[in-house]
């Protein structure tokens, strides 16, 4: 059972919280000594790592960072946040995942970069957003398509032509 799911009882339920209490509520869950772990180990991430995953946020407005790619994902919350993002109409274009699982260092050190420590993580325009569970509450709630809508990365409606009414 997910620490979420564990906390929050059914999946209705966490449907109606928001992303960010969510991220904030397991955050404070997590015993001051794990914190204090989180920070120490968020040091032995080389700068040689935290650029390449500045670089790779920065490469797309939507960076996922996945096991698996998006045609064939490794994992059931990797393959749910592609379906999530396929959903929302995320376009393509605007669009990069990184496989988590062909490199051990960058598997380790965006868990130490966003001090979560789950994979998926979804960024946008460079901020992270969440795991698997945050997105599925934001997807449910809303707050998700208001999101992508505002960052500007959706597949852009057609425009109706005038001259095919």
């Amino acid at each position: 059972m997910s620490f979420v799911r564990s906390l929050f009882g059914t999946t209705r339920a966490r449907a109606h919280l928001s992303a960010t209490a969510v991220r904030a509520t397991f955050s404070n869950q997590i015993p001051l000594s794990v914190r204090i772990l989180q920070a120490q180990q968020a040091r032995y991430l080389t700068e040689q790592a935290r650029s390449a995953i500045d670089n790779a946020i920065k490469s797309s407005p939507v960076v996922l960072f996945m096991k698996g790619t998006p045609e064939f994902p490794q994992c059931g919350f990797s393959r749910a946040t592609i379906q999530i993002l396929g959903l929302q109409g995320v376009d393509p274009g605007k669009f990069s995942a990184f496989n988590v699982l062909e490199d051990d260092e960058l598997r380790q050190g965006i868990k130490e970069y966003s001090t979560w420590p789950t994979i998926p993580q979804l960024y946008v325009n460079g901020e992270f957003i969440g795991g698997c569970d945050i997105l599925i509450a934001m997807h449910q709630s809303g707050e998700l398509s208001e999101l992508l809508e505002k960052a500007d990365v959706l597949v852009p409606e057609p425009v109706e032509n005038a001259e095919t009414q």
